[in-house]
């Protein structure tokens, strides 16, 4: 017998979840007759999370919809920049520099490099952040809040589609990047204790994370550090 099939478009930008055999226009998915539609958006490999609706027909349907043979199905990629209740996140383990690059310019964000799925789902949904991975099988768990998969292999990329995604507001060099904690200005007498003797020498204008106790001084890395935040500043500058 021959197996049925949906008529399927996705968007171009979903067809990086896609097979490359698969990336084309329209596709023939196979079709059980019973399942949910965003259960087949699912299985051909599309996260729910970076759909942006289900059309039938041109007519909005929920992934609950059980579609009939002759419907014709357009999936649209998530808008940008995608509503969200608060600028909060939650990072799997796998993007610890991207976790450090967000905090620098002030966007709240949990990271540890420890904690497995069930806990960084438990953990999005318990303090209401949005959960950022490049796993497919996390983002597919129905116990998720909400989730979003980051695109891009390399630090600046992910970055870069961070803040086009979610465009948070910033606030730059308010946030320690090794606990998330804020930051507050302290005199240079008060900390003069913790510090090795070249920095006491050079430097004279210090910060003390209020969370985890850490000094935060322009140092060496001030450079560096300085054009990560000002290519935040662009990139959302230029939306």
């Amino acid at each position: 017998m021959e197996q049925a099939e949906l008529s399927v478009r996705f968007a171009s930008e979903l067809w990086i979840f896609l097979p490359p055999r698969r990336r084309r226009d329209e596709l023939r998915l196979p079709y059980d007759g019973t399942s949910s539609l965003g259960h087949v958006i699912e299985s051909a490999g599309v996260p729910l999370t970076e759909v942006g609706g289900l059309l039938v027909g041109g007519r909005p349907v929920a992934p609950s919809y059980r579609p009939r043979l002759r419907d014709v199905v357009e999936v649209p990629g998530m808008s940008r920049p995608q509503p969200i209740p608060a600028a909060r996140f939650v990072l799997d383990v796998h993007l610890g520099t991207l976790a450090r690059w967000l905090r620098l310019v002030g966007v709240d964000v949990a990271y540890r490099n420890d904690l497995d799925d069930d806990a960084l789902i438990a953990q999005a949904g318990a303090e209401r952040r949005v959960l950022l991975t490049q796993d497919r099988g996390i983002l597919r768990r129905r116990a998720l809040w909400l989730g979003a998969h980051v695109r891009g292999t390399r630090p600046l990329e992910q970055f870069l589609d961070v803040l086009d995604r979610f465009r948070p507001p910033l606030a730059p060099w308010t946030r320690c990047t090794a606990c998330n904690g804020p930051l507050s200005s302290v005199g240079k007498g008060e900390v003069e204790a913790e510090l090795l003797p070249g920095t006491r020498r050079t430097y004279d204008t210090f910060a003390r994370c209020l969370a985890c106790g850490r000094v935060y001084w322009r140092g060496a890395h001030g450079g560096r550090l300085a054009e990560i935040v000002e290519t935040a500043s662009r990139a959302l500058s230029a939306g």
